[in-house]
């Protein structure tokens, strides 16, 4: 009796993770892994065995992305801030997906401290990560400065999946072949970096620093990419769509010219929406070998001509190493 129950609830996990496109067929054999799938075979869209972290996980696109990858079978790692809502996000993605291998670690992603704290935690756990996807992002109204003194946006959207990503690149090589996904957005391209004011001391507009650190996001992922040739480990970045979560809402109220065509009257996708993306780029056969690439709607897109200049990314590599510390033996 116990042996059924479980077996049907394995089945209609992988019927709602197929039907809420967290699984998505693009070609009629990998149709047909998933069909095999929901009868509990084992296919090559699983992600069983895997590991991936999961930043900003406890609402919006990050939950929906670390429930896509537990309906996979992976190993998630849940980073979030608040404890009671992160411990809540977890064990509904638990029971949604009967994957009880979800766990959780709070962090304080404005805080070096808290991130190399972060990253202790799970080396003793783990020795090997397959995926990290960085998330977590913020919009405050008014202009903050972390413990370490960064302003704040800088800190969490730019230089947390900076430090965090190099700290952990041991672990990813360890289970190479991994991927590097970071969450940036189409609004990256009518904002460029203020090299003599980077951290908003003279002028602070949400929305306009908001749209430079998600260029940041990119200008990282060209140069991390680049790094990485040869070492079985991508780096990619994606626009999720523009999708209903608290983020979109303070970033609508920050700017009257937020980037977007319908302007203040807006409505987002959902969610699992975004996870899609985000799910396309960090677990599709199709984009496993892709690598320096910035996605849009699952395809490879041209980011904003700023982006590609080489110059300007080696230089935010090098203030972003300064500034939180990193020593540079990462490569």
């Amino acid at each position: 009796m116990n042996n059924q129950s479980k077996e049907q609830r394995q089945r209609e996990v992988y019927k709602k993770a197929l039907l809420t496109s967290l699984i998505v067929p693009e070609t009629e054999e990998e149709l047909s892994l998933v069909e095999r799938r929901e009868l509990g075979k084992p296919t090559n869209l699983g992600m069983k065995g895997q590991i991936g972290i999961v930043t900003g996980a406890n609402a919006g696109i990050g939950q929906a992305t670390a429930s896509g990858l537990a309906a996979m079978g992976a190993t998630v790692v849940m980073v979030c801030r608040n404890p009671k809502r992160g411990k809540a996000a977890m064990l509904q993605i638990r029971k949604d997906t009967g994957n009880d291998s979800v766990h959780l670690i709070i962090a304080d992603l404005s805080s070096f401290g808290s991130i190399r704290k972060l990253v202790r935690q799970f080396s003793d756990h783990y020795q090997n990560l397959h995926l990290l996807v960085n998330n977590a992002g913020i919009i405050p109204e008014r202009r903050r400065v972390t413990v370490n003194g960064i302003e704040m946006q800088l800190a969490v959207n730019h230089l947390a999946p900076f430090l965090l990503t190099n700290l952990l690149l041991g672990a990813l090589k360890s289970g190479a072949p991994s991927r590097i996904v970071t969450v940036a957005s189409q609004v990256h391209s009518s904002s460029p970096l203020d090299f003599t004011d980077l951290q908003s001391d003279h002028s602070y507009v949400a929305s306009q620093v908001y749209r430079r650190t998600k260029l940041a996001n990119i200008m990282f992922t060209y140069e991390l990419a680049r790094r990485l040739e040869g070492t079985h480990i991508t780096a990619n970045c994606l626009h999720p769509g523009v999708i209903a979560t608290d983020l979109l809402d303070n970033y609508m109220a920050s700017s009257s010219t937020a980037g977007f065509a319908n302007g203040s009257h807006i409505v987002g996708d959902t969610p699992t929406t975004g996870a899609k993306a985000v799910l396309h780029v960090a677990t599709s056969p199709n984009t496993q070998d892709v690598n320096g690439k910035y996605f849009v709607a699952g395809k490879t897109i041209d980011s904003a001509p700023i982006s590609y200049d080489q110059d300007q990314q080696r230089k935010l590599w090098d203030v972003s190493s300064q500034i939180t510390g990193l020593n540079g033996n990462e490569f």
